[in-house]
């Protein structure tokens, strides 16, 4: 069975590989902290859309529907685009995202003005489709480091190298598989949000967002 020295292994082994991209990816959600709302309510969309799909699929819609659009369009405008763009939960995620509009012009000033702990559970309470893991990835892609994205991903590597024997994810054992990683971030002295590039590109072979 693999344990987690063999994990720090395979991670020591990479670094060097993908380790520019990694500080590059870095330095872009470092960016987040010089760009206004509406870029911000652009990132908390795509971590919407990313959830039971693909990073790739996110980017791509991203890429194809604006800031502007995102914070304005109306459900049924939404619906469609998400629609003409092959995405398969069009009208949950349109209303997810029509519904969260109402912070498209606040995000930013409401995430910073939180601490650690209330800035995830603000927006688990707050935003439409936003679970633990969904807060996690957003805080993370705004340049907030210190927050483990726990996706299936994840989970499944944890699982291989033993890490828990936990057959799911859930929100009563998300915060202490979230410090199983953190006790394994400090071996590398990197934080949460990093180790998570290295971890996903074990499992994909890719460094997304």
């Amino acid at each position: 069975m693999k344990d987690v020295e063999e994990l720090i292994l395979k991670i020591n082994e990479i670094k060097p590989e993908i380790n520019g991209v990694v500080r590059e990816r870095l330095e872009k959600f470092r960016s987040f902290e010089k760009l206004d709302d509406k870029f911000w309510f652009s990132e908390l969309v795509f971590c919407i859309l990313t959830a039971n799909t693909s990073a790739e699929m996110g980017i791509k819609i991203q890429n194809s529907i604006s800031p502007e659009e995102f914070a304005s369009l109306s459900y049924e405008e939404l619906r469609d685009r998400l629609k003409s763009l092959k995405y398969r939960f069009y009208n949950t995620r349109a209303r997810y995202i029509y519904e969260n509009q109402i912070y498209a012009g606040r995000i930013k000033d409401t995430v910073k003005s939180l601490e650690k702990d209330e800035k995830r559970n603000w927006l688990i309470k707050n935003i439409k489709g936003f679970g633990f893991k969904e807060s996690s990835h957003f805080l993370r892609n705004v340049g907030f480091f210190d927050y483990a994205i726990i996706d299936k991903h994840i989970f499944n590597l944890m699982r291989e190298y033993n890490l828990t024997d936990d057959i799911k994810i859930n929100s009563k054992n998300y915060i202490i598989l979230e410090g199983i990683l953190r006790d394994l971030s400090k071996i590398f002295s990197m934080s949460l949000g990093e180790l998570d590039l290295y971890l996903w590109y074990l499992k994909t072979g890719k460094v997304l967002k």
